[in-house]
């Protein structure tokens, strides 16, 4: 049987694992056992996915990313070039604490930028956008937009990763989906 994903002849890919259709794998990545990854993925050059990640439909990895296990990315995440992962909060080279990963969610539409590190632990809200280079230490909600070290959200983004201005009755609309949004009790939900 012909497989339905694409992995470059340099890849390597452990079994057993799930890999959706039109799913593509670049040069020198490393797929482990007991990882899933969804339909249509695209993960560049040099990127490790560890065993037990599960990666949702049209995830976007790019080069030198290093998913551990406990990682979970839901669908349409993007992940920036060299971010980085933990999964273990008090790591020690000659302490085995293999059976203590704490878990990290990125929920559905969030865009990671590039050189961005996220402490295990934490969930990062659907469509938040992290600045390139940001440190993310605590929860991050949805549609937010968060930058620095550590990380602090600064405002909030639409589903297409525009920044939001709020008027004074708590409306804001995307300049290019036309999509609107409303701002409430420190929560953005999308309302047309």
């Amino acid at each position: 049987m012909e497989k339905e994903f694409f992995a470059h002849e340099t890849a390597v890919i452990d079994s057993p694992c799930n890999i959706g259709k039109g799913t593509k794998i670049w040069h020198f990545s490393h797929i482990m056992s007991n990882s899933k990854l969804g339909e249509n993925c695209n993960l560049g050059q040099n990127v490790v996915v560890s065993p037990h990640v599960v990666l949702g439909q049209n995830v976007k990895v790019q080069n030198n990313v290093s998913i551990y296990t406990g990682v979970v990315c839901q669908d349409d995440v993007f992940i920036g070039p060299s971010v980085v992962f933990t999964n273990i909060i008090n790591p020690r080279s000659a302490i085995n604490r293999r059976d203590q990963y704490v878990d990290t969610l990125i929920e559905k539409g969030a865009s990671i930028g590039a050189n961005a590190t996220i402490i295990c632990g934490n969930k990062i809200g659907s469509y938040a956008f992290i600045g390139a280079g940001t440190v993310v230490t605590k929860e991050v909600l949805p549609y937010a937009l968060v930058i620095g070290n550590p990380a602090k959200q600064v405002g909030w983004v639409g589903e297409y990763g525009h920044r939001l201005e709020f008027q004074s009755n708590g409306i804001a609309t995307c300049k290019e989906s036309q999509q609107e949004y409303q701002l409430k009790n420190n929560k953005v939900l999308r309302i047309k």
